[in-house]
């Protein structure tokens, strides 16, 4: 079937994609061989909105059939970090390889020495990108990505909370500076406090379509302070929901806070009535919270192919 490709032009094409990505998260099993939902949102309303990381009119690509359905969608996500969302009914090695050759022109990072590079996500067992990617001169990297799942009809962990610390989720906007400021904690433990530049970006989080206050979950301190948090993204469409993200404060690290706010997210959910819930993870530690300690036991892994090209003027 021929398809027509096309830049990110319209809102409409914001729900559209959304839409998309739904019908192939459920073509899919539920599993993550695209973006769920979820992500597409939260690299618009955060990664490009908060982090600058990209536009949607020039960083995403889409394929229609002649009756303006979407087959496949490219993106960026970080710099030089390229997606391919491709609905399973309409995958062929020429789309594949056409969309690889667009990430090729069009979705490249300076990288400071004369060069462009990008790297494309490829699943482990993928055999026809992995072959597509070769035979473009793609070369698989040591960066990987695991895309954990667990069903909801599994045991919730029972978890037990320190003295003195309360599990709730935000009650109104005056949390925010709190919410802001655990969040920096935790993810620029290293950085002095002067580099922080406030919590007005979470009116942005707030902005997304699946945010809920209900499932944004915080660990209270004894002192009034929030100690750690983990924001719970339910989609009701396909009965899912991510994890994203998940902190500690490092002054409240190594006291089972991150299980504690995910266990609360799971009850949650299960009240819901959410059929499966996902995380990711990168590296031994985030490997043993939610793989070993929270259940997430199934996994699918992406492996980095990068590609060097000449820098153009």
């Amino acid at each position: 079937m021929k398809l027509t490709m096309r830049n990110y032009r319209y809102e409409s094409d914001y729900q559209r994609i959304r839409d998309f990505l739904r019908r192939v998260f459920l073509a899919n099993d539920y599993w993550e061989n695209s973006w769920h939902v979820n992500r597409f949102d939260y690299w618009r309303w955060h990664g490009i909105l908060n982090m600058g990381d990209g536009q949607l009119e020039t960083d995403v690509f889409i394929w229609e059939t002649t009756e303006g359905d979407i087959a496949a969608v490219l993106n960026r996500e970080a710099p030089g970090s390229v997606w391919l969302q491709i609905d399973p009914s309409y995958r062929t090695e020429e789309l594949e390889e056409e969309m690889i050759g667009v990430a090729g022109r069009h979705l490249t990072a300076a990288a400071g020495d004369g060069l462009r590079r990008h790297h494309i996500w490829s699943e482990d067992n993928d055999k026809l990108r992995q072959g597509v990617l070769r035979r473009l001169g793609y070369a698989k990297t040591a960066k990987v990505e695991y895309q954990r799942r667990r069903s909801m009809g599994n045991p919730i962990p029972d978890v037990s909370i320190p003295d003195g610390y309360t599990i709730r989720s935000l009650l109104n906007s005056d949390d925010l500076p709190a919410r802001s400021w655990v969040t920096w904690r935790a993810f620029h433990p290293n950085e002095p406090d002067d580099a922080y530049q406030g919590w007005q970006w979470y009116d942005n989080i707030e902005k997304a379509p699946l945010y809920r206050r209900d499932l944004d979950i915080v660990a209270v301190a004894p002192d009034g302070e929030f100690a750690a948090f983990c924001t719970v993204w339910y989609d009701d469409v396909t009965c899912t929901a991510q994890f994203e993200p998940v902190g500690t404060s490092p002054e409240h690290q190594r006291r089972g806070l991150a299980r504690a706010v995910m266990t609360e997210g799971l009850c949650r959910l299960k009240d819901l009535g959410c059929k499966f819930a996902f995380v990711g993870s990168w590296n031994d530690a985030t490997h043993a919270l939610y793989g070993e300690k929270m259940g997430f036991g199934d996994y699918i892994v992406f492996e980095a192919w990068k590609k060097k090209t000449v820098e153009t003027a």
